[in-house]
């Protein structure tokens, strides 16, 4: 698998719903509009939290991916907060 290019890579390994998006939603806000953060959860409930976050937000879920151990999501951060 070829990842996208990132500027930030997040490891939220071992935090339970909802924490994982509440910290990457932190850390897209100290981000510049345009720049990638990578996300990386082991929580299963990210699948769902992820996608439905990038839906209702002008952040863009470029690619996700995932094993028996790990979420990987890269997001774009968008031009608003």
């Amino acid at each position: 698998m070829s990842s996208p290019p990132f500027d930030h890579e997040l490891d939220t390994s071992g935090l339970s719903c909802p924490m994982p998006l509440l910290k990457a939603k932190l850390a897209l806000h100290q981000l510049e509009p345009g720049q990638v953060l990578k996300v990386i959860a082991t929580d299963a409930g990210s699948l769902r939290d992820f996608p439905a976050y990038a839906r209702v937000s002008d952040h863009e879920l470029l690619q996700t991916f995932s094993d028996e151990q790990c979420y990987i999501y890269w997001i774009r951060r968008g031009a608003g907060t």
